[in-house]
């Protein structure tokens, strides 16, 4: 996708978000990063390719790159441990629905105080005769309130004809259910359904078991009728993909990520114009090809990096530490050496008011002595003037993440979420996260006193 569509998704996408009212609920959280002394995490449940009967923990500060917490995390006493799905309860608890089996009518629960160790709940078994399958269940919270399930079930002899059916708890401690009630309009053999609510609307993301394709529908109500709006390849995903999940990025994006379980890779994709058009699907660095039918869970939890405001500061290269991020007479970025020796111009050139982001004041944008602005256009970090516009602003964003080394910070761009301030060839650029120790220090700064 081109520069100029993505600046079209990035300036509608929060408003669109904002009119239609994103309340902060699972799957629908609302769009800025956390204040200072504050973070965003998202944790990601999982089964592997090695084993479907144990639970792998991730999290992430950026929804890009996740790092391992434990694994495996959990094993049930029987069975399997299928397409977790994961969510935080008003009791302070995490709690997992799984897939238990290939065959059979239940589906299993956990439960955790800190995500990563899990204590077997029980089996609930579907109230439904003759159920043959039972997969992919999904937490739902409305809007309401109400916890919900959305799972795909089938009375075939084989693995067809599925369609989804809502449970919804029918006590606080999540041991009682109400009838399963079908999802109208999605179907005949659908499954791995996700649904998220945007305002009014449920907006449902379902894989069709003829196609191979993930489609997309929307209702009024949770049960339906739905009605599906998109088919075939709609997104750019491709085929034989399955298991959606999506969560809703600090800058008003949503991300989907999904299982592309033929060729054995694991993607993202991000929309910020209502559902409507997806960005170039990028595979889960250091995941693809080992996690398969994951879930994310968003929260605003305590920490994070904060950087000083309204002061001047200057950023040092993590594994070049004589240099420093600067600005050249050619208005570009790059690392170049800095020290008590060099002139005053160089010095100067090193030296940044840090400011909050023209897009969130909860992240960081960052002002050269003329008052310019270190942006990126084409991907490239260089300093110009602010022209006013909402693109510039976004472009002047980054929200710090926490850097390689004590102390240090790596710049995430705010309208190109997965994307980092980095130097290469000793220019800066904002390219996208690699899951290598080579880019995580490329990519980290320690903010240090002003050269100037």
């Amino acid at each position: 996708m081109n520069r100029t569509v993505r600046t079209l998704l990035a300036l509608l996408g929060p408003v669109l978000l904002a009119l239609l009212g994103v309340p902060a609920l699972l799957g629908t959280a609302s769009a800025a990063a956390p204040p200072a002394g504050q973070a965003t995490r998202y944790t990601m449940t999982a089964f592997t390719n090695s084993s479907e009967s144990n639970l792998y923990v991730y999290d992430s500060p950026d929804a890009t790159g996740f790092t391992l917490q434990k694994g495996p995390a959990y094993t049930p006493p029987s069975g399997l441990i299928r397409d977790p799905s994961i969510f935080k309860h008003t009791d302070g608890f995490y709690y997992l629905t799984y897939t238990t089996n290939w065959t059979g009518n239940t589906i299993g629960f956990a439960r955790s105080a800190d995500r990563v160790n899990w204590t077997f709940l029980y089996n609930y078994t579907i109230p439904i005769s003759g159920l043959t399958r039972t997969w992919a269940p999904e937490w739902f919270i409305d809007t309401d309130g109400s916890v919900n399930i959305v799972v795909s079930l089938t009375t075939a002899s084989t693995a067809t004809n599925f369609t989804p059916y809502k449970l919804t708890a029918t006590n606080s401690a999540l041991t009682t259910w109400s009838a399963p009630t079908q999802l109208s309009g999605i179907g005949p053999n659908n499954i791995d359904t996700f649904i998220v609510k945007v305002g009014s609307t449920y907006h449902a993301f379902t894989k069709n078991e003829t196609t191979k394709y993930i489609e997309y529908a929307t209702a009024s109500s949770l049960t339906g009728p739905y009605t599906i709006r998109k088919t075939g390849d709609w997104a750019g995903f491709g085929s034989w993909v399955e298991g959606p999940a999506l969560v809703q990025l600090d800058n008003g994006g949503w991300r989907i990520y999904y299982d592309g379980y033929r060729a054995g890779k694991y993607w993202y994709s991000d929309s910020y114009d209502n559902f409507a058009t997806w960005s170039t699907p990028t595979e889960v660095p250091g995941l693809s090809g080992f996690i398969r039918h994951a879930t994310v869970l968003k929260e605003t939890v305590s920490g994070g990096v904060t950087l000083p405001t309204n002061t001047t500061r200057s950023l040092r290269s993590v594994n070049y530490p004589d240099r420093y991020a600067l600005v050249r007479s050619d208005s570009l970025g790059y690392i170049d050496p800095v020290s008590t020796s060099s002139s005053t111009a160089v010095k100067q050139s090193a030296t940044f008011t840090v400011v909050p982001g023209l897009a969130d004041a909860n992240c960081y944008s960052f002002r050269d002595s003329s008052g310019r602005y270190m942006r990126h256009w084409d991907f490239r970090i260089r300093f110009d003037s602010s022209n006013g516009t909402d693109t510039f602003k976004k472009d002047a964003t980054y929200c710090a993440r926490p850097g390689t080394a004590s102390g240090s910070v790596r710049l995430e761009s705010y309208n190109y979420p997965g994307r980092y301030v980095r130097h290469y060839n000793y220019a800066l650029r904002v390219d996208p996260y690699q899951d290598t120790d080579t880019f995580r220090a490329d990519s980290s700064f320690t903010v240090v006193s002003p050269w100037a």
